[in-house]
């Protein structure tokens, strides 16, 4: 039995703007839905917060 290392990648299949969330969901084993409520109750401080760590996540993590 080989496992299979699982790398990190924005979603093709599951996104809603960037898939970032979609990406996430898949690596972590997560609904995509807690992540976005995540980035969403990171918005409410002012919004920076929430944009910023997304953006990253955006220009870091590359697509399938």
């Amino acid at each position: 039995m080989s496992a299979q290392k699982q790398s990190l990648r924005r979603s093709k299949r599951n996104r809603m703007i960037a898939g970032v969330c979609g990406g996430l969901s898949e690596f972590f084993g997560i609904a995509s839905f807690w992540f976005r409520l995540a980035f969403l109750l990171a918005l409410i401080p002012g919004g920076v917060p929430g944009i910023l760590v997304y953006v990253i996540i955006w220009m870091v993590v590359p697509s399938e």
